[in-house]
Formats: structure tokens, C-alpha cells, sequence
């Protein structure tokens, strides 16, 4: 691998990294990278991820599609169902605890249901992106080579289908006809083009992308800004296919703005922040973190409710509000800024667990290659 690619992936990983934490700060409203809101997190945070997963997609997959399907399967469904067994779990035994959320343990909340909300247990709820990553990369895939049959694989026009599909989307959404069983067609049509960006930016843009850093913001910031002026609001759901004031265009070109602002970002901070082994750690593990974050602030919650229980500190906890629903977020004395407690716990305590996980696998191999000698 030579120099340049090596700083892109680099490039690629802090990008990875600072997407995972807006997708955490989001859920806790802790909206620090915003840029004083002019750069909405879910204007743009979901898409991101897409885009940087279509980035490295590359042809030789086409070569060996079942070898390319088992590798996604390994790396991406295998954990979300082992997880998702887990959390059921989790769930279960919190009922019992007196707790009113996640759903019972079945053959549609285990398999069924993450291709459908995703939001079968509530506790692993923003989990619901891996299924959704899989289709998406397993469209692509057919699609790629169904094009090729056709020798109509050109990757301007992949794009340009794609986004009329998603405009398409969009459109019904606003008028109501992305719901239930459609939610996961909607979240995929939707989201797909993002992935495609992805690959027409390595294909066709990344060798251009050479604007000195200062005109390049100036456009950027300038074209943001008019768009938060003239828009009722950039922010939408990706999840739930909502939130679309702006018709069908706006939400991609809220895309374009956002990757362009963090990708270059990315580029400026990556050579000194890949320096540092615990963010390299953090942007080689972002799965850990979608898929457990949530659950971090249920056990700074936890805590807080014992302190709650126990002293005379958080007496004005809502015990009732902690049980019942996710979203609730309690801050010690009204300060914004415990915020930043459920971040960082959002973010370190799923570390800490793959970091775990993975002594624990490396202990458990080197015990049975010694005891294979």
C-alpha cells in the first residue's frame, strides 16, 4: 500500500471516527460539532457512514460475489444477531426488574424485526443502520452486476438513477406512504445514493479535490449558511423515512455539504490524529459504539438513579421516566453540559468492552494453542 493510500485511509478512519461521535451526541443532544448549527448532525450524520462504506467498495467483489457476500454476512450480521440475542436478553430481564421497554423474545424480534424498525429491544436501538448497510451493500453488489451484463455500469449514471429513486422516496414519505413494512425499502432507497457518492467521489471527484483549504470552506460555509437562511430546517430521519420540509433535493444536497465540510476536515486533522492509538482505536471500532452506545447511557442513568436512591444528591430524578422511555436524559442540576457525560460514556464504555472482548478471544486462542502442543 503506497503513501497516498495509506493517508487516505487514514483520512477515511477519522472520518469514521468523528461520524460515530455525532451519531452518539445526536441521541444524547449534545450538538457540539454542529458548527453552531449550521451543520445539523442528522442533516447529514446516517449518510455519511454510507458514503464512506461505498468509498471502499471495489470491482474485485463483483469477481467473487459469494465470497464478498459471506465476508459482509462474518462482519456485519453475524455480531448484530449475536448482539441483538443479547439484548433481548437484556430486555427481558429488565422487565422483570420493572422496566417497560424492549419487546419479548421471538422469531420476529430476533430476525425479523431488525430488517423492519430495528428497534426490536429499544436498548441497541441505533443497531438498526447494520441491517440496513447489509441490504444496501447487497444491492449495490446485484445491481453492479446486472449492469455489467448490460455493459451499462458507468458510474455517473448509477448516481443519477439512484438519486431519482431516493427523490422518489422522499417525495412519498412526505405524503405519507413510507410506513411500516415500507420502512426498510424507504430507509435503503433512500440511503443508497450516499453509498454511490461514495463511489463516485474515489472513481470520478478524489483526483480534482485539490482546492487550497481557505476558498474550499468559503464555499462550503457560504453554500451551508444560505441553505440553513432559505430552508425550514435541514435536519430529517433517516430512520424513519420523516421530517422532509424541504422536498425531495434539499436532503442530498445537505449530504453534499456535510461530507464536503468533515471530509476536509478529516484530511487537515487525520496526519496528527492518527498519531494517537486510542483514536485509531476508536475509528477502527466504530461498529462497538453504534451498536452499544445507547446502552452507556442507560448505565450513567443507573448510576444516577442509585444516587438518587441512596443520597440526598439528584433527589428530582424521575424514576418513572428512567423505566419507560429511552430518550429520557436527566441532567445533574440542568447543566447542558452533563451531556458530555452521557458522550463520553457513550463512546469509552463500548470501547472498553470490545478492548474486552478482545483479550478475552486473544487469552482464549493462545490457551488452546498451548494446550494444543
Amino acid at each position: 500500500m503506497g503513501t497516498k493510500e495509506k493517508d487516505y485511509h487514514m483520512t477515511f478512519g477519522v472520518l469514521s471516527g468523528i461520524a460515530i461521535v455525532m451519531i452518539v451526541g445526536g441521541h444524547a443532544g449534545c450538538d457540539v460539532l454542529t458548527v453552531g448549527g449550521l451543520f445539523p448532525y442528522y442533516s447529514f450524520h446516517v449518510p455519511l457512514f454510507m458514503f464512506i462504506s461505498g468509498y471502499f467498495y471495489r470491482d474485485e467483489n463483483e469477481e467473487k460475489p459469494l465470497s464478498y457476500c459471506k465476508r459482509k454476512v462474518c462482519r456485519l450480521l453475524l455480531p448484530y444477531f449475536i448482539w441483538n440475542i443479547v439484548y433481548g436478553i437484556i430486555a427481558w430481564m429488565l422487565r422483570l426488574g420493572g422496566f417497560a421497554m424492549g419487546g419479548e423474545i421471538g422469531i420476529r424480534t430476533l430476525f425479523i424485526e431488525p430488517f423492519v424498525s430495528g428497534y426490536q429491544f429499544i436498548y441497541n436501538y441505533a443497531a438498526w443502520f447494520v441491517p440496513a448497510l447489509f441490504l444496501i451493500e447487497m444491492m449495490n453488489l446485484l445491481m453492479r452486476l446486472l449492469l455489467k451484463k448490460l455493459h451499462l455500469c458507468h458510474e455517473g449514471l448509477i448516481l443519477a438513477g439512484t438519486l431519482c429513486v431516493g427523490m422518489a422516496v422522499v417525495w412519498l414519505a412526505v405524503r405519507g406512504h413510507v410506513w411500516g413494512l415500507y420502512k426498510m425499502p424507504g430507509r435503503i432507497l433512500f440511503l443508497y445514493p450516499c453509498f454511490q457518492m461514495g463511489q463516485f467521489y474515489r472513481r470520478k471527484l478524489e483526483r480534482h479535490d485539490t482546492l487550497n483549504n481557505l476558498p474550499y470552506f468559503a464555499i462550503v460555509v457560504t453554500a451551508q449558511f444560505l441553505l440553513t437562511m432559505c430552508c425550514n430546517g435541514l435536519a430529517y430521519s433517516c430512520v424513519w423515512c420523516t421530517g422532509f420540509a424541504n422536498g425531495p433535493v434539499i436532503p442530498y444536497v445537505t449530504v453534499v455539504s456535510g461530507v464536503a465540510f468533515w471530509l476536509r476536515i478529516a484530511k487537515i486533522t487525520a496526519p496528527l490524529l492518527g498519531k494517537y492509538r486510542y483514536i485509531r482505536y476508536l475509528c477502527r471500532n466504530t461498529y462497538a459504539v453504534m451498536m452499544h452506545h445507547v446502552m452507556a447511557f442507560m448505565l450513567v442513568k443507573a448510576v444516577i438513579a442509585l444516587f438518587s436512591v441512596y443520597t440526598p444528591w439528584c433527589a428530582d430524578f424521575d424514576m418513572s421516566l428512567y423505566r419507560s422511555n429511552i430518550d429520557f436524559y436527566y441532567l445533574v442540576r440542568g447543566m447542558e453540559q452533563f451531556r458530555f457525560v452521557y458522550v463520553a460514556a457513550g463512546i469509552l464504555l463500548p470501547l472498553l468492552l470490545q478492548y474486552g472482548l478482545e483479550q478475552a478471544r486473544k487469552f482464549c486462542r493462545n490457551r488452546l494453542k498451548f494446550g494444543g502442543k
